[in-house]
This record gives C-alpha cells, structure tokens and sequence, in this order.
C-alpha cells in the first residue's frame, strides 16, 4: 500500500526530481527543433517554427508548474468534483459539430485559429485526482466488487467511451492502464481484474474489428512489409532511423529519415530520430532520465503523508510512464501505432503543458513526503 507516516513538513520540493523534468524538456526543444527543421523550412518557410513554439509551451508549462508546486495537493481534492465536470463537458463539447476539430483523422481538439487544447489530455488527469479522492475515501469498499470496483471502474468506462469517440485510442489506452493502476494499489481483488481482463480482451478485440485501420495496424505490426507504402510505411522509416544510428549516432542534425521519409518526426516518431542522431547512447540517456523520473515519483508516492497524496502522485508517475512505454514500443515495433506522444520530448502544446500540470502537483507532494 502506497501510504505511510511521514513528515508533514513544508520543505523544498524534491530537487532531483525538477533536474530530470528539466533536463528532459532541453532534451525535447532540441530535439523538435533537430527534427523539424526541414520541414518546417518547407511548409512555413521558418525553420525554428515548431522548436519556437515548443519553446513557448515549455515556458507556460514550467510557469503553470511552478505556481502548481506551491499550491498545497490536498486543495485539489476539494475541487476534484468540479475538475471532473468540467473535463467531461470538454470531452463531449469537442464531438459538437463546428466545436471538435479535426487533425489526423480525429476530432480531437477545440479551439480558434492556431490555439486550440486537446481535452482528452486534461481528462486523464482530472481523472487521477478524482479517482484518487474516491479510492482514499471508500478504501475499505473498494475490496466489494459491487461497492468499491464498479462504482471507480464505472468512471474510467465512461470517460474511455466518450475520448474513443474522437477516436483516440491511444490517449484511453494511457487513461485506462493509469486508473487499472490505481484501483489495483488501493486495494481492489485480482479476481475482479481478471473478470475485467476477460470482458476488456472482448472489448478490444471488438474496437479493431470496427474500425478497418485498427485492423490494418495490427496487420502491419506483424508484417509492416506486407504494405510498405501504405499501414507499414510509419513503422519501416523508424526502424530505417533506429538501425543506422548505432552506438553513437550519426550526430545531432544529421538524420536522414527527416528528409520527408518519417511523416511529422518532431510529434509520436520524435525518438527515432533522436536514435538516429544521438545513437544507442543518446537513446540510453533519455530512457534513463524516464526511469530516474519513476523511481523518484514512487519514491513520493511511498512517502507521502496519506492516502489521497499517495494515490495522487502514483498516478501522475504512472500516467507519464505508461505513456512513455507505449510511444517507445511503438517507435520501436514492439507495438502497433496508436498515435501517443513521447511526454517531454514530442512537439504538442497540450500535451506539453499538462504534463508539467501534473508534475507539478508532483513537486508539491515531494513537499511533503519522506524521501
């Protein structure tokens, strides 16, 4: 269980933790700049577009985390309700006609001219502070399947439902394995997992059949040369980034798969491009920040000083982590595309900016917990 007596303490937040966010974000604005350089030359005449934009998410991000990391956690667990609310009306406003807008097949976002959100990311982490309100107040319930699981699972459904309507698979996958995590640590029986597993399997395997291109994933995930120019295209290129840049990399700027082979490398395909130019090593470096980055949010987690703090941060680090694992499977063919950015790192003003939301309530828990 992830509680423990800890230090209440107001002190300083953890100061390894904001090196790694900090030296994951440089690591990402170089990168986007690196790898869209040339298209962005090409389509805006501007070759620092998406790197001066990303500069700017950066920048509201760090501020909007440094005034989160002094706002105490537990005042977000008065508001969970309300953020909940909220994050649902967004998820069904965007599938409004005239509202959603529509980029790369799914609408997905709201906005007016070039600022626009992507509600599904806010609702994953509305949904961590709600859930984790629920799971810290009804933690003996949660053992009964009826009162506990289903009530906490019942939530989850529905916010999974309403983001496959865009449809964004990979946003509710992430949403769906953070929130299995943290039911599963608050003390839910696997016997109802392994109910859940069964009817999710059914499920899943329902959500490919009804789309043709989930289907034409799965067949270029086994085979991605069986249509190279078309479902396979996006695998191949990135395995032909990863394979050259051997243990050192051809060097910082010098990829080959950005020359309008990798569809958008600065977004999901960001760490191809980053195996290419910085090699084994440079790839080595970035999972090891990643891994640095979830061994200190369980740290936090493990020390916070109750329940709903506890809960809370597990969940900001899981969701990261899952997100992680799930971008560099696919970059790597071990998964099928689902079309998730890499947190960090990949080009996104929404995605960006509400992980460093989260890490920001992170830092605010580390004020607290026993390190």
């Amino acid at each position: 269980m992830f509680h423990t007596n800890a230090n209440t303490t107001n002190k300083a937040p953890d100061l390894l933790l904001m090196i790694i966010i900090f030296s994951l974000l440089l690591v990402g604005v170089v990168m986007v700049y690196s790898a869209s350089a040339i298209w962005a030359d090409y389509k805006f005449d501007d070759s620092f577009f998406f790197a001066k934009r990303q500069l700017l998410f950066a920048t509201v991000g760090i501020v909007a985390m440094f005034g989160i990391m002094n706002v105490p956690y537990l005042a977000w667990r008065n508001i969970s309700k309300i953020l909940l609310i909220v994050c649902f009306l967004l998820l069904l406003a965007v599938l409004i006609p005239g509202v959603g807008m529509v980029r790369g097949g799914a609408q997905s976002w709201i906005g007016v001219g070039a600022f626009s959100i992507q509600p599904s990311e806010f609702m994953k982490l509305g949904l961590i502070i709600f859930l984790a309100k629920y799971l810290a107040d009804n933690q003996k319930k949660i053992t009964s399947f009826r009162k506990g699981f289903i009530p906490s699972l019942s939530l989850v459904v529905a916010a999974f439902g309403l983001i496959m309507l865009q449809p964004d698979l990979g946003t509710g996958v992430v949403l769906v394995g953070t929130c299995m995590l943290m039911i599963f640590v608050s003390g839910a029986r696997i016997g109802h997992f392994m109910v859940l597993g069964c009817i999710g399997l059914a499920g899943f395997v329902a959500l490919i059949a009804s789309a043709p291109y989930r289907m034409q994933r799965i067949t270029a995930f086994l085979n991605p040369w069986e249509d190279p120019l078309g479902a396979g295209f996006q695998i191949i290129q990135s395995l032909y980034a990863i394979g050259p840049g051997g243990l050192m990399g051809l060097g910082l700027g010098q990829s080959l798969q950005k020359f309008f082979y990798l569809p958008e490398p600065q977004t999901d395909f960001i760490f191809a491009i980053l195996a290419e130019e910085l090699g084994f090593i440079g790839g080595t470096f970035v999972l090891l920040l990643f891994f640095l980055l979830l061994w200190r949010g369980i740290r936090v987690a493990l020390g916070a000083p109750d329940m709903f703090g506890s809960l809370l941060a597990l969940g900001i680090v899981g969701m990261i982590s899952i997100q992680v694992m799930i971008n560099i499977s696919v970059v790597t063919g071990l998964m099928p595309v689902t079309g998730i950015t890499l947190p960090f790192l990949s080009y996104g003003g929404s995605s960006l900016t509400l992980t460093l939301c989260s890490v920001g309530i992170l830092l605010n828990v580390s004020r607290y917990a026993r390190l």
